[in-house]
C-alpha cells in the first residue's frame, strides 16, 4: 500500500467510526443558525463534524456543492439558503457517512417543503470519478490480473469523460468544512484544479479548513492519528491562499479567522480560517477603451493579474479587466469609465495584459471630442445645485 492510499484508508476509516458515533476530536466548536438546525435530525447533528460554516455566505437559488459532505449538515443548512430554485450537492467517499446523510434527506425535504439535494459518491480531488458507478462496473468486470487491472483504469478515464460525477462549469458555489486538509500531499494541486474545473465562470468557493502558523514537519505528516485529525495536512496560512492563486482563482480574501488556536502541537498553532475565492480571470484580452480608477484608501495595489495600480489615477484595463473589477469583491473600490463610443466587442483589438499603462482622458472620449456644454441642472454629486 502506498503512502497516500495508506492516509486515505486512516481517514475513511476514522470517519466511517465518526458516522456511528460522536469523535470529538474530528472537529472544533461552531455555532450555526439554530433556526436552520430544527429540521435537521439530531443523528447528523451529533455525528458532523467541521470548523467553520460556509453556508452563512450562501445565496438564494444557488446550486451548491459540498466537498467531504459527511452526514450532510451543510447540505441541509444550505438547502434552507438557496431554497426550491437552488440546488445542494454533496460529495464524500465515506459509505458510512454517505448512509447516514440520504437516509435524512427524506426527512428534512419533508419539514422544509421541497427536495433539493442529493449525495454521491466520490473523492474530492478526483471530481469527476463517480465511484459508485465504477464499483457497478467492476462487479461485472472484476480485476483478476494485470489485464483487468489495465482496463479498469482505461475504464475510469472513460466514465471520467462520459459520465463525471460533477460536470464542468456547472457549480455557483463550492463549499467545504475542514476536509480539504485530509488530503494527502501530492493531490492537493489537482484538488483545486477540480475545484476550479467544477465552478461556473463568475462562481466562487468558499472554504473553511485548518491552517498551520508553520510548515508542518515530515515526522508529524507520517503520524496517522495526526493526519486523520485535520493535523498533518494543514497548509500554511500563507500556502493555503497560495493554493487558490497557483489554480487561477482571483478575488482571494480571508473571510474568517479563528482569533484562537484550535490546538498547538510541538509549537505549530493550528487555527481555522475560511477563504473566498472566485473563477472567471480565464479568457482573451479585449480593447474596447475603457478605464478604472483605484478609489483608495491603500495608495496602490497589486491584483492577481499583476496589475498595479495607484490610488486616484486613470488606468487602461481591457474588457475582462473591467467586467471583473464590476463584481465582487472588487466593485467597491474602483470608479468605472465607459468610453463615449461604444467598441463592439466583435471589432475589438487584442489588449496587452502584460503591463499596466494609463489611459489619457482622450482616449476614452476620442480624440476628436470638442463639446462645450451648460452647466448641469444636478450638482456633480446627484442633488440639486443651489
Amino acid at each position: 500500500m502506498t503512502e497516500s492510499h495508506g492516509k486515505e484508508t486512516i481517514v475513511r476509516q476514522r470517519y466511517a467510526a465518526g458516522a456511528k458515533e460522536r469523535t470529538d476530536k474530528l472537529c472544533c466548536p461552531v455555532d450555526y443558525d439554530e433556526d436552520l438546525l430544527k429540521v435537521i435530525p439530531r443523528e447528523v447533528i451529533e455525528r458532523d463534524y467541521g470548523c467553520g460554516d460556509p453556508s452563512r455566505y450562501l445565496r438564494e437559488g444557488e446550486t451548491v456543492l459540498d466537498l467531504g459532505s459527511g452526514t450532510g449538515k451543510i447540505c441541509f443548512i444550505a438547502a434552507q439558503i438557496v431554497g426550491p430554485n437552488g440546488k445542494v450537492i454533496g460529495v464524500d467517499m465515506t459509505d458510512e457517512m454517505l448512509e447516514v446523510a440520504r437516509r435524512n434527506a427524506p426527512i428534512v425535504a419533508a419539514r422544509i417543503g421541497y427536495a433539493n439535494m442529493e449525495f454521491r459518491k466520490g473523492r474530492i480531488q478526483d471530481l469527476a470519478l463517480d465511484l459508485e458507478l465504477l464499483d457497478w462496473q467492476l462487479k461485472r468486470n472484476p480485476i483478476i490480473d494485470a489485464a483487468s487491472f489495465v482496463a479498469a483504469d482505461e475504464l475510469a478515464e472513460e466514465l471520467r469523460v462520459k459520465h463525471p460525477l460533477i460536470a464542468s462549469d456547472s457549480i455557483d458555489v463550492v463549499v467545504s468544512n475542514c476536509v480539504l486538509n485530509l488530503v494527502e500531499p501530492k493531490s492537493k494541486r489537482q484538488l483545486f484544479d477540480e475545484i476550479l474545473r467544477v465552478l461556473k465562470k463568475g462562481g466562487r468557493a468558499v472554504i473553511c479548513d485548518i491552517v498551520s502558523d508553520e510548515e508542518v514537519p515530515e515526522e508529524m505528516q507520517t503520524d496517522p492519528e495526526l493526519w486523520s485529525g485535520c493535523i498533518s495536512g494543514a497548509l500554511t496560512e500563507e500556502g493555503f491562499l497560495q493554493a487558490f492563486e497557483h489554480a487561477g482563482f482571483y478575488g482571494i480574501k480571508i473571510l474568517k479567522r479563528g482569533t484562537n488556536t484550535w490546538r498547538t502541537v510541538q509549537g505549530i498553532e493550528f487555527r481555522s480560517v475560511t477563504v473566498e475565492a472566485f473563477k472567471g480571470k480565464q479568457g482573451e484580452c479585449f480593447e474596447r477603451n475603457q478605464a478604472v480608477i483605484y478609489r483608495g484608501p491603500f495608495k496602490e495595489v497589486l491584483d492577481d493579474d499583476n496589475h498595479r495600480v495607484e490610488r486616484g489615477r486613470r488606468y487602461a484595463v481591457c474588457d475582462k479587466t473591467y467586467n471583473l473589477y464590476k463584481k465582487a469583491p472588487y466593485r467597491e473600490f474602483f470608479e468605472f469609465i465607459d468610453p463615449i463610443v461604444d467598441v463592439p466587442l466583435d471589432q475589438a483589438k487584442p489588449f496587452d495584459c502584460s503591463r499596466t499603462s494609463l489611459r489619457h482622458p482622450r482616449e476614452t472620449k476620442g480624440q476628436d471630442y470638442n463639446a462645450t456644454t451648460e452647466s448641469n441642472s444636478k450638482c456633480c454629486d446627484g442633488g440639486t445645485c443651489c
